[in-house]
């Protein structure tokens, strides 16, 4: 039976297998040797962390998708609006552009990344219902490869959900370093805790 990894106090990265901390070599199993490795590697690494590329994927996507729209011109999106059945298409239209700029905006810089997810989410609900679902699961539906290049079938409700995932991650865990939130959220609480005192 292997050992389980203990800490040695080694500060050096070991990248030949289990070190002892004197050059020695202490018996591990493959995936406690992994971890370990890891650890070392990242010691001060603190768990908020997993926010930051979380923030620029989602805030990005949503950014780029609200900036599509008004490159295509928003009248585009009110036609398709209009040819889903939605009600007042020319107001949806712009309610959504602004919910993915400045929704997107939000997320990437992190601030107010609760409220902001409440109208992206919406956005993403409704793009389920009305357009991915019947497409099934898989955003990637490769079709056929030819001269002019890979074609692919319509997207389903795959990339919806991650997003909604990812924002669910982003509400639960918080906005992580780096966001407008802790420079907005800190001083306040600071001020707090000093009248308090």
């Amino acid at each position: 039976m292997l050992a389980p990894v203990r800490d040695t106090g080694c500060d050096g990265v070991d990248f030949c297998g289990g070190c002892n901390g004197s050059g020695g070599r202490v018996e591990t199993s493959h995936m406690n040797d992994l971890v370990a490795r890891c650890t070392h590697l990242f010691p001060s690494l603190h768990q908020g962390w997993f926010a930051l590329p979380l923030r620029l994927i989602v805030g990005y996507g949503f950014m780029e998708h609200g900036f599509a729209k008004l490159a295509r011109g928003p009248d585009a999106f009110i036609g398709i609006l209009h040819a889903l059945g939605m009600p007042a298409p020319a107001l949806l239209a712009w309610a959504t552009i602004l919910v993915e700029l400045l929704g997107g905006l939000a997320v990437l810089v992190g601030a107010f990344i609760p409220l902001a997810s409440v109208p992206m989410a919406a956005v993403l609900f409704v793009a389920i219902v009305t357009v991915h679902l019947p497409n099934g699961f898989s955003s990637i539906k490769l079709e056929a490869v030819t001269a002019a290049g890979a074609h692919f079938g319509p997207p389903g409700y795959e990339t919806d959900l991650l997003y909604l995932a990812g924002l669910a991650a982003l509400v639960l865990g918080g906005s992580g370093p780096l966001a407008v939130d802790r420079l907005v959220v800190r001083p306040k609480a600071m001020a707090r805790n000093a009248a308090r005192q």
